[in-house]
């Protein structure tokens, strides 16, 4: 599919500069072809001008060109570029010419170029012009030029434009076919991205409902069961419900914030207050776990007149909270150390260089959330942000059984992304993991 289209991509590139090319020669041609014909028209009207100038009139009769006189021999042998003339009298009847052999062509008056086509090789372009002297007739000169001079140059020119038109319309479908592939490499990238995530988010859906699938089958094949047997299945499908809404609803939160429909909602969040709120709603979990919070506010780098605005940043209440009820939930699931089941979260201001063109250094507010765990190997950190990305099982067990989708990171860093910030993971085997989230003040 993707080398089809690239062929029709490269195809219309290569088609569509053809075309222009063509309409380019084309313009060349004639405006070439026209301005080597007004040279010749020119040069052919000046000679009129100076055989005009230069007639010589016999004394006896009065009105009556002196041929000898005027034009000399015509035995000189001429040259291939030789203007050859003819004079006629006022009747029409040719009476002096270069010519080996009159031409038998009808006389035109005219002060303007014409074409003659004596031959298929042999062309003529020509000016014939009046004679007159005080208002008298004296006859017609018709001066000729061998058309050469235009077909000569005019062939070399058409050679030149399909030599270079061939090989830029070779190199266009070959850059065309080099640029398509660029352009259809996103593309490709996006629709893999998307198949893989579609692959996924249909594994993940699929499990939870089989199994609710099955224990309604249960249900419905043994109504007369015992009433704690049905109580324990209704218990299990309102899990796995509440399973599958939290992973229906990790996928719009993903999709809209792709597609830019979720816009966070900025207003004056206290990050410190909100760490406390999060931390004491993760309690209850760490203590099923036997793992401590720790929560500390490090003293600020720069105090204001309000001492509650230290840490006081714009963000979105709700987004904000979602991020660290993932990290520290998270943290708490993968600390798995018989000792020292500790997971610490750290608040502090920090000094960032100033933008370019400004001297003032920018605060911004870090949070580590460091937990105890077996760590993440390092071949699996670039990849910990992808959707649906699993790290080794040794790690991910507890994960699996309490319905993690493998979005929660995913999640977190979307929501880093969209107020500005930046996030960054550090992580030693069978030491623990640190995440790190360095958020602006503005």
């Amino acid at each position: 599919m993707f080398q089809r289209t690239r062929r029709r991509l490269a195809l219309w590139y290569t088609t569509v500069t053809a075309i222009l090319l063509l309409l380019f020669a084309t313009g060349v041609y004639f405006y070439v072809r026209n301005t080597l014909v007004e040279r010749i028209d020119d040069t052919l009207k000046h000679v009129v001008e100076v055989v005009n100038r230069s007639i010589v009139l016999q004394s006896i009769p009065r009105y009556q060109v002196n041929l000898e006189a005027t034009f000399g021999s015509s035995t000189t042998p001429k040259e291939d570029d030789h203007i050859d003339l003819e004079w006629f009298n006022p009747n029409g009847q040719l009476l002096w010419s270069t010519f080996s052999e009159p031409l038998n062509i009808p006389l035109h008056p005219n002060r303007y170029g014409e074409t003659i086509y004596l031959s298929d090789d042999h062309l003529l372009r020509q000016v014939t012009t009046r004679v007159e002297r005080e208002h008298t007739l004296l006859g017609y000169l018709r001066v000729s030029h061998p058309w050469f001079e235009v077909t000569k140059p005019i062939r070399q020119l058409i050679l030149d434009l399909f030599l270079w038109i061939s090989a830029m319309i070779i190199g266009v479908g070959a850059s065309g076919w080099f640029l398509s592939g660029i352009a259809m490499q996103p593309v490709k990238d996006s629709y893999s991205s998307l198949k893989q995530f579609t692959a996924d988010a249909s594994h993940e859906l699929r499990n939870p409902i089989a199994m609710i699938q099955t224990n309604v089958q249960m249900a419905l094949a043994y109504p007369q069961s015992e009433p704690q047997l049905q109580q324990r299945q209704l218990k299990i499908i309102e899990r796995l419900t509440q399973r599958l809404g939290n992973l229906v609803n990790d996928l719009l939160f993903l999709a809209r914030s792709d597609s830019g429909i979720v816009q966070p909602n900025f207003q004056s969040v206290p990050l410190d207050a909100l760490l406390i709120e999060v931390m004491e709603e993760q309690r209850q979990m760490a203590e099923n776990q036997n793992v401590s919070l720790c929560l500390q506010i490090r003293s600020p780098l720069s105090t204001s007149t309000n001492p509650d605005e230290d840490y006081t940043l714009e963000g979105d209440w709700d987004q904000l909270a979602r991020l660290f009820t993932n990290l520290i939930s998270n943290a708490i699931e993968h600390t798995s150390l018989e000792k020292d089941k500790l997971v610490e979260v750290e608040l502090q201001q920090i000094k960032r260089a100033p933008l370019r063109g400004s001297l003032r250094d920018r605060h911004s507010l870090q949070v580590k959330v460091k937990d105890t765990g077996m760590g993440i190997p390092e071949t699996d950190l670039p990849h910990i942000f992808d959707r649906f990305y699993r790290v080794d099982p040794s790690r991910t067990h507890k994960k699996e059984n309490s319905g993690g989708s493998g979005l929660g990171l995913a999640i977190v860093k979307t929501i880093v992304e969209s107020h500005h910030g930046q996030i960054s993971v550090e992580s030693v085997l069978n030491q623990g993991t640190t995440f790190t989230i360095i958020l602006p003040l503005s």
